[in-house]
């Protein structure tokens, strides 16, 4: 039974059997009907929890107290006024960049030939590259979907201090961001290394399942550190749970950066590690 629903749902998101036009189809119109709708909805959703709040957050310094007679300002102009002049500004970069920056295009696309290596859009590259290193199932459903949980809950956990509109917090907030970005940074490259070439649980642990072995118990090592992480830094720094879920979220933010430049740049033919220069 459990074949079939997947022989239907491949058939779906194919459109047939095989790849082909229909598949082309099919994500055409996710990427230019599914999606916009989805975040003209969530748009909608961020709009009525501004109305809801009556306004928007109006930063304030540090350690000083909220108080209900702060000056507001209405959404419309001010807002609107930096979002529109942001927004030119980027419109801007991009077309003075595809102006004066070739597009690497390749070949015509071959249908009966896939490139070597085939890599995902840059945007996807991370969990390509996690791809390498876990089971299929915790690299892009698993951490994905525990990702988007943790950062849905973010705002809803029992914080002491309130901190609203203050980048970083408080000066430990922002010490421990940049050591957590930092550490990032210098962990994860030679952890790709290792795994490439040293590290092979599932040959090492042959008789548990591939989900368990290069995926359950990946993950909880990771789970693991981040909790003996945020408790080290909670005790030894005092930090308050503000800035322990900023920790948490600048280490695993430039962890997962760091594993998205290592597909762009660091992959060659078979997906093999290989200098930038070498390929």
């Amino acid at each position: 039974m459990t074949s079939e629903r997947g022989e239907h749902i491949v058939c779906a998101v194919r459109g047939g059997p095989e790849i082909g036009q229909s598949t082309l189809t099919t994500f055409y119109t996710l990427h230019t009907t599914v999606v916009p709708v989805l975040i003209v909805a969530l748009m909608a959703f961020h709009f009525w929890r501004v109305r809801k709040a009556r306004g928007v957050v109006v930063p304030r310094k540090p350690g000083e107290d909220a108080s209900p007679d702060v000056e507001r300002v209405l959404t419309l102009p001010y807002l609107l006024a930096r979002e529109l002049a942001v927004a030119l500004a980027l419109i801007a970069v991009v077309m003075a960049s595809a102006a004066l920056v070739p597009a690497p295009l390749g070949d015509a696309a071959n249908a009966g030939m896939s490139p070597n290596p085939a890599k995902a859009p840059w945007y996807f590259m991370g969990l390509q590259e996690l791809l390498l290193h876990m089971h299929p199932l915790f690299a892009v459903v698993v951490l994905p979907l525990a990702a988007a949980g943790a950062l849905v809950a973010i705002p809803y956990l029992p914080y002491r201090h309130d901190t609203s509109g203050i980048w970083f917090g408080s000066h430990t907030g922002r010490r421990l961001a940049i050591v957590a970005g930092a550490a990032a940074l210098a962990i994860t490259p030679p952890l790709v290394v290792l795994d490439e070439y040293v590290i092979d649980i599932p040959s090492w642990l042959p008789w548990l399942p591939a989900s368990v072995s290069n995926g359950l118990l990946p993950l909880l090592a990771l789970g693991g550190v981040l909790w003996a992480g945020i408790a080290w830094i909670r005790r030894r720094h005092a930090a308050t749970l503000n800035e322990a879920a900023q920790t948490v979220f600048v280490f695993l933010t430039t962890g997962f950066v760091t594993l998205t430049a290592i597909g762009v740049w660091f992959r060659g033919p078979g997906m093999a590690l290989v200098w930038p220069w070498g390929r």
